[in-house]
Order: structure tokens, then C-alpha cells, then sequence
């Protein structure tokens, strides 16, 4: 059952446009694909309460169910954030690349760092599985 709110869409079509913004416009589809994960990130992390730990371990659990991978908190302290994914379906859906292809997932956790943490931080993608890591990692870093 697809939660409310949600369509259903294969991993494939996201790679497909992203792939296509990224001949169109260069380095700079990164951010266009990011500011779609804050987007979509705002309404999720605005729906959920609790502490800021229970805040990440709640939409990093929607992230899984809804099929985005397996996500894993690696450090959450006051000042900082990191998350892995494994299994991601948009790097399977993406293929090998040059550098990490992860932007609509670090754009939903750039919205939900900045929430958790309250202040304004960027999110970089350290680790990608399209580059060959064994996992997809997100770390925080002073915006």
C-alpha cells in the first residue's frame, strides 16, 4: 500500500530526468535535484515530532519503507549529522558514476539535519555506491 501523500515511481524515471537535467545544465543539476529532496523533505521532517533523535530514526524508517534504501544514523550529536545508505534504488537506477549521484536524498536530509539541529547546515555526500563505496554517506557541514 503506497502511504498518503506519496505516488508510485519507478527509480529508473527519477535517473532518467536527473540524467537529462545534468546534460542540460551541468554541475549545477546537482542543486536542482537537491532543492526537489528539501522540497519533498520540508513536508516529511514538518510531520514528525518528538526529540531530534527520534525525529531522524522516524523518517530514516519512512525512508526505508517507502523504498529509498537502508538508511543507518551513524553520529547525531548537537552540532553534526552523518547517515548511510545502503541499496539505494537510485544508484542502481543510475548506474556507475564519477562522482556521488545521491542529490534528492541529500537534499531530504539537508532538510531534516537543518531541523534536527536548528541552524542552517549543508549536506555533502561523502561516500557514493555509484563511485564504488560500499555504502551511500551523508555527512553535515557548517552552511
Amino acid at each position: 500500500m503506497i502511504p498518503p501523500g506519496y505516488i508510485l515511481i519507478r527509480p529508473e524515471t527519477l535517473a532518467g530526468v536527473q540524467k537529462a537535467v545534468e546534460a542540460a545544465l551541468g554541475p549545477a543539476a546537482a542543486e536542482c535535484v537537491a532543492a526537489g529532496g528539501r522540497a519533498g523533505g520540508a513536508r516529511a521532517a514538518a510531520a514528525v515530532g518528538g526529540t531530534g533523535e527520534e525525529r531522524v530514526e522516524r523518517l530514516l524508517a519512512q525512508g526505508a519503507a517507502i523504498g529509498w534504501g537502508h538508511f543507518r544514523l551513524e553520529r547525531l550529536t548537537p552540532t553534526s549529522l552523518s547517515v548511510s545508505v545502503a541499496d539505494s534504488p537510485f544508484v542502481r537506477a543510475y548506474g556507475s558514476a564519477g562522482a556521488p549521484v545521491c542529490h534528492l536524498t541529500r537534499g531530504v536530509l539537508e532538510v531534516l539535519a537543518t531541523s534536527v539541529l536548528e541552524r542552517r547546515v549543508v549536506v555533502r555526500e561523502t561516500a557514493c555506491m555509484a563511485v564504488g563505496a560500499a555504502r551511500c554517506r551523508f555527512e553535515t557541514v557548517d552552511g
